[in-house]
């Protein structure tokens, strides 16, 4: 591992789960990016392109340089003059290049390449890393996740140096990308639903380019509602942009300030660039992406009327098994990252595909996470419950039994060798608790009669990721104690 790393700071650019990502002025350089420019042109053009297995086999329509790329940036430090240095290299190719005039959430850039028939998009960000890295995710012709088999040719095409790109910033063209965004969003959302009863809303942005964009929509329909950390801050507040509990203190504080009584409330949370989602109850208890994901799909189901194919990445909850099987629906399981979700919507008719990141992407709006969006819908079933949201989740809970659920991250040296150990040698118990089944799909999954326990090494952070799910809070940390021990080498298994 630690020779990967010393490569990733030589400069080497490498897309992983969802794009690539790198320490600023370490190997996310100008440099860099007018490298990965110029081989993005280089794609582009190519007459090979047309010939990737993506085209033939998911159905995408496949659109010639000529169409353009549209780029849009969030409120990281330098992503817009990442973006412009990035959008002149384009330009100095003879490909068309339109940029946002404005720091936009990754579902706003998405929906543009899809409105605007562009060839691809480009987004500046690192979503919810530290604000210590940028990135760039690249969306292809539908709008969604570019495949491996896109990124790759990418990477293959990159050269060793580039001349600094000529044409001045003025030369590009820039548009307004959130009022196209914003009315699609009109057309997904419920007017009667959000506004069934009333209902405050606590929107924290995180510091990240989906501000003021959900609050937008509630204004339109008079739903109250306070938002937070909605503002630009390239510290993002001393905490990486994440909707994980840990960095939710603020939003529960102003839970706590603002609830008037027994007001029927809810907190709705964006990452760094407005792709992932999470929320928090009117007690101020945090409500995960598992069961933020439960709480939509059954919304969609039986208020909706919808029906289709349910994708779920390797690391969901169970819930999504109980759910498919009481309704009746196909589930179909794929490895982390967006790119695997994406590909099933392209194929098939799906209703919701997710992560346990907080990623949701549904039916009827481009194969792509909107945090945006799915904020909205968390205040529909808010409003449209007529309850707290605190018995809105236990309802849910008690229909589809406990489920816990708790992800660490730790730093550790060799992480993919103690992923790579235990799937070589997996263990037949673990924190007393009996083996029933070990699942690989992506990483290593241990299966209790009760829950599961996940090993992986992410694909975006120099991380060792351990996520678990139980029926108790108590066999989490257990669970999860025992896993960093083992990953530590301060617990011996064989």
């Amino acid at each position: 591992m630690e020779s990967q790393e010393e490569e990733q700071r030589a400069g080497d650019v490498r897309f992983g789960t969802d794009g690539w990502r790198g320490v600023i002025a370490r190997e996310f350089t100008f440099d860099n990016v007018a490298r990965v420019a110029q081989a993005t042109a280089g794609f582009l053009l190519s007459k090979t392109r047309k010939e990737l297995a993506i085209y033939r086999e998911w159905g995408a329509s496949y659109r010639s340089a000529a169409n353009g790329v549209i780029i849009g940036y969030d409120t990281r430090f330098l992503s817009r003059e990442f973006a412009y240095h990035f959008a002149r290299v384009l330009h100095d190719s003879g490909i068309p290049v339109t940029i946002s005039d404005a720091p936009v959430p990754t579902p706003a850039l998405s929906y543009a390449v899809v409105e605007r028939r562009a060839a691809a998009g480009i987004m500046f960000t690192a979503s919810h890393n530290p604000p210590i890295y940028n990135g760039i995710k690249y969306k292809a012709e539908y709008g969604g996740s570019a495949p491996g088999e896109v990124t790759s040719a990418v990477e293959r095409l990159l050269p060793n140096k580039v001349t600094p790109p000529c044409s001045p910033e003025g030369a590009i063209v820039k548009a307004d990308l959130r009022e196209p965004f914003l009315a699609k969003v009109r057309t997904l959302v419920d007017p009667a639903r959000l506004t069934a009863s009333p209902v405050r809303v606590v929107i924290d942005s995180m510091y990240g380019s989906a501000q003021g964009y959900v609050a937008q929509i509630l204004s339109e329909h008079g739903v109250p509602y306070v938002q937070i950390r909605g503002t630009r801050d390239v510290l993002f507040g001393g905490k990486k942009p994440e909707p994980i509990e840990e960095n939710l203190i603020p939003l529960r504080a102003v839970i706590a300030s603002t609830r008037r009584g027994g007001e029927p409330l809810i907190g709705v949370v964006t990452d760094g660039d407005g792709d992932r989602i999470s929320a928090m109850d009117e007690q101020g208890k945090f409500i995960d992406a598992h069961r933020t994901f439960a709480l939509i799909l059954r919304y969609l189901i039986k208020e909706r009327g919808w029906r289709g194919a349910v994708v779920k990445s390797f690391a969901l909850t169970d819930m999504a098994q109980k759910i498919c099987r009481e309704y009746n629906l196909e589930l179909i399981e794929v490895p982390i990252g967006f790119k695997y979700a994406c590909e099933q919507i392209l194929k098939r008719d799906v209703l919701i595909a997710a992560e346990e990141s907080g990623s949701i992407a549904i039916r009827g709006h481009i194969p792509e996470r909107d945090g945006v969006l799915l904020s909205l819908l968390l205040t529909e079933i808010a409003a449209s419950a007529k309850r707290p949201m605190s018995k809105v989740v236990a309802k849910m809970l008690s229909d589809l039994g406990p489920h816990v659920y708790h992800r660490r991250d730790i730093e550790v040296a060799g992480r993919l060798e103690v992923v790579a150990r235990l799937l070589k040698n997996p263990p037949e118990r673990f924190a007393g608790r009996r083996i029933r089944a070990i699942e690989t799909l992506d990483g290593l999954k241990l299966r209790f009669d009760k829950g599961w326990l996940l090993f992986r090494a992410s694909g975006t952070e120099p991380i060792l990721r351990l996520y678990c799910e139980m029926e108790t809070k108590k066999d989490v940390q257990v669970m999860l104690e025992e896993a960093e021990r083992l990953a530590r080498g301060d617990l011996t298994l064989w």
